[in-house]
């Protein structure tokens, strides 16, 4: 007799391909050139130290007490969310989280029941499907384009069922680094619209924004909030600080959202994010969300460490999309293998992200958040490992 749950058995077997990676590739050396994960490789912000020192500060008995979402916090938040929308987002719309995967269970526990369906891109990232088989909901992957990796929206039209509740719309996008054009955006709207009338169940967006801000050469960006009522969106502050060890993120809900809609969903937040197991953030990272608001990684250094790599791979042959944001870099793997091609370079010590984690064997991701030393430490690596 099986001792764990059904749900853990689903959850660890979709989640398995990124175990074996772990387990074989980032027993890495310190001194290795390190592409895989967004970890930090710096010092983190130093405004990022003072903001957590400040708010660790108590100025009440209070200060530790429970907290669900603090209200200088989701204040803070509707005000800079509503300025990039350019449309009026009501701090009640603001619930916290700790980050952007917390975010992501609440607003499919908020929408979903067993067996319901979540269309999510291929490729994406890995961690939908666990959360998704955790609790019994169905993941359906439908391809990006294969050329442009843009929104393939003929394939979300054919994924629609008369289950599907969900999908995710991930820009700007991980692991790919496009960012969806506005006109793409209400294509998808036009096509969920009629869906759901067809269907008789309304079909929602989540907009998975944790790389909003991180985006090259004034790349615009729209959410898909801004052209479709009924959408969640969800952010983390760990991308634009590089800092995902300190969970704090949150779900907001699309300010064009029907009244109705809008109420039923406020309603049932706080009974799911007290069954998630308290789903709020510590208090000392709300506190500190004002100042979290104007604090960023450096983009341009990132920028600089972009057109490094990427200008090196390109000129020995490879095949690469040029990202207009996140902090990735996608391309084909020499050979079409990209296991036996992540094998090769962590031989010389450098450490890559084989497509396969992504449902891709043929394709590899690198993250920029590798020191500039790295970088020019695994170049003589690549060159060596180019396509013949």
């Amino acid at each position: 007799m099986a001792i764990v749950s059904d749900g853990a058995r689903r959850a660890g077997e979709s989640i398995r391909v990124v175990s074996e990676f772990a387990d074989q590739f980032l027993a890495a050396d310190a001194d290795g050139a390190d592409f895989t994960f967004g970890n930090p490789h710096e010092r983190p912000l130093a405004g990022l130290v003072a903001a957590i020192k400040a708010a660790a500060e108590p100025n009440g008995n209070d200060w530790f007490a429970y907290k669900s979402s603090v209200g200088s916090a989701t204040a803070a938040v509707a005000a800079s969310l509503g300025a990039e929308m350019g449309l009026p987002v009501a701090a009640d719309d603001i619930t916290m989280t700790q980050g952007a995967f917390k975010a992501i269970a609440l607003a499919f526990d908020l929408l979903l029941n067993p067996g319901d369906e979540v269309i999510h891109p291929k490729p994406g990232w890995f961690a939908y499907a666990p959360i998704l088989a955790h609790r019994g909901y169905v993941g359906v992957h439908t391809p990006l384009d294969p050329v442009s990796y843009d929104l393939d929206i003929d394939a979300i039209a054919r994924a629609i069922t008369p289950r599907t509740r969900i999908v995710v719309v991930n820009s700007p996008h991980n692991p790919t680094g496009r960012i969806y054009s506005r006109a793409r955006l209400e294509e998808l709207a036009g096509v969920l619209d009629a869906a759901s009338e067809r269907i008789g169940a309304r079909i929602f967006i989540l907009s998975d924004e944790p790389y909003r801000r991180i985006r090259f050469d004034g790349a615009a960006f729209t959410s898909p909030a801004a052209v479709y009522p009924w959408t969640l969106i969800d952010y983390s502050y760990g991308k634009i600080l590089l800092s995902p060890g300190q969970r704090i993120g949150y779900l907001a809900l699309g300010p064009l959202m029907p009244e109705a809609d809008r109420n039923a969903l406020t309603a049932a937040i706080f009974p799911v994010q007290t069954a998630l197991g308290w789903g709020f953030p510590d208090a000392t990272m709300q506190y500190a969300v004002p100042e979290l608001e104007t604090l960023s990684i450096d983009i341009p250094a990132l920028t600089a460490k972009r057109d490094r790599l990427l200008g090196a791979l390109k000129q020995w042959g490879y095949r690469m999309v040029d990202p207009e944001g996140t902090f990735y870099l996608w391309g084909d793997a020499p050979g079409g293998d990209s296991l036996a091609f992540a094998r090769r370079l962590a031989e010389r010590k450098v450490f890559v992200m084989p497509g396969t984690l992504f449902h891709c064997p043929r394709q590899y991701r690198l993250c920029l958040t590798a020191t500039t030393e790295m970088i020019e430490q695994a170049l003589p690596a690549f060159r060596e490992a180019a396509p013949a």
